[in-house]
């Protein structure tokens, strides 16, 4: 199998320019919504690019690696949390531990690598994604609460036989996955010569009135749960399409099951997919199955709202539970009203009171809880994620992939396709499963090329 040869690697910092608009700023507390991510991995992604002609690009013309550096130390001075490290502060008055982001521009991972032999058509068309997938990411095998001494970010290019990957690692207790493109798409516009970025993060977090801050958390940096080990197991992965042709005839079906108008598109694809997992899987009837998804409070809340730009995770997961026997007996469409009834539920007062509970009484979600079981889908990423916008100075990217940090049999992870109105499905199931998927006429039925 090709290898991933690292050329270098090194710390990027921020300019440390005076006139920063963040300069005074140089700690960050953390929020529910950050602190439960503690014990995840990192948020993976990465575009895949076209080789440029060099003749025809000024950024090849001189040094790309220097260029793509001096644009992400820039970059950093809008973004300057993620050249930081995180703090722990031990109360020895309740015998809790808190944690904060420390903006000391300690600097960000750089990677330079080259896959010489590894071409744009093996990892975009190939059936199953490559095994090498993984390797062109930064920062692998690492845990959020880890970035006490490491990077908050890093970013790995790697130079393939036609083109570029551009692996980027975000720690998921800094950021969701708006913040995560929201940075992306920033490097990129500086990349082509902004000089200020067209939004802005905000980076002061969101806490309500009359809440204690910082949130101390019941636990001893010594701690059984931070020495916890996750053993991956043997997963395949394959990259499904739905076309939006195909996306509005599940939408339609769903909705004329019920008899009702009010089931989304997204709803509908997931109801489909959770139903032919279940399938799959060959579970009894009796037997719960689940699906997690991420809920975002940047629609819902409104008293306040949080603000345009807000950099910071605003996020919960809820799960929908059903008997495998309900799911494929009841159909399409009962399987996404049931999707649909927890989404509307969660309204600005159900948010709030799932961040004052969780403040309250402080859970980390470990991974296995989430993740673990023959019976699980989680859910994760969005179509709405703005990913081809993103565009260094040579073109727009003509793929985007995960890594594998929080993944286990089970996990879909949501990309907006290369068409308008398309959704690419990343799934990540046990070897046995997958095929069965790929089998299963009525699944595919809905699946297109392009």
């Amino acid at each position: 199998m090709e290898q991933v040869q690292i050329i270098s690697t090194c710390l990027v910092r921020a300019t440390s320019n005076e006139s920063s608009l963040h300069k005074n700023i140089s700690k960050i507390e953390m929020t529910p919504w950050d602190l439960q991510f503690l014990l995840f991995d990192p948020n993976q992604k990465g575009l895949l690019f076209h080789k440029p002609k060099e003749e025809n690009n000024n950024i090849f013309k001189s040094s790309f690696i220097d260029h793509l550096k001096k644009s992400l130390s820039h970059t950093l001075d809008f973004f300057p949390l993620l050249a930081g490290r995180f703090s722990i502060v031990e109360n020895t008055n309740d015998g809790t531990i808190s944690w904060f982001i420390n903006c000391n521009n300690a600097g960000v991972e750089f990677t330079h690598a080259r896959a010489p032999n590894l071409t744009v058509s093996v990892i975009l068309d190939s059936t199953r994604i490559p095994l090498i997938v993984p390797s062109l990411f930064p920062l692998n095998n690492t845990q959020n609460f880890e970035s006490v001494t490491k990077p908050l970010l890093g970013v790995q290019i790697t130079e393939l036989f036609d083109g570029f990957f551009i692996g980027c690692t975000i720690n998921h207790s800094v950021g969701d996955g708006t913040c995560f493109w929201h940075f992306f798409n920033s490097w990129s516009e500086i990349s082509r010569g902004y000089e200020v970025i067209s939004k802005i993060p905000i980076l002061k977090r969101y806490f309500p009135e009359k809440m204690n801050v910082p949130i101390h958390l019941p636990l001893k940096l010594d701690d059984d749960i931070f020495f916890e080990t996750f053993k991956l197991p043997l997963l395949l992965e394959r990259v499904f399409h739905l076309s939006k042709e195909s996306i509005a005839k599940l939408k339609a079906k769903a909705n004329l099951e019920m008899g009702v108008k009010l089931i989304s598109s997204l709803q509908a694809y997931l109801a489909h997919i959770w139903r032919a997992v279940t399938r799959c899987r060959k579970l009894g009837a009796g037997e719960v199955v689940v699906i997690s998804l991420v809920i975002g409070a940047r629609s819902r809340l409104n008293n306040p709202p949080l603000p345009e730009g807000y950099f910071g995770n605003a996020i919960h997961i809820k799960k929908v539970k059903a008997t495998a026997g309900e799911l494929l007996e009841n159909g399409l469409g009962w399987a996404a009203m049931q999707i649909h009834k927890m989404v509307i539920s969660q309204n600005s007062e159900e948010v709030m009171n799932m961040y004052k509970d969780w403040a309250e009484n402080p859970i980390l979600i470990s991974k296995a809880s989430l993740y673990m079981g023959s019976t699980k889908l989680a859910i994760g990423s969005s179509p709405r994620d703005t990913i081809y916008c993103t565009d260094f100075g040579w073109g727009k990217p003509i793929g985007v992939r995960s890594g594998m940090p929080n993944k286990s049999d089970g996990k879909i992870t949501l990309f907006p396709g290369t068409k308008e109105g398309s959704v690419d499905m990343e799934v990540s199931l046990f070897p046995k499963t997958l095929q069965a998927l790929e089998n299963d006429q009525e699944f595919m039925e809905a699946i297109t090329k392009t």
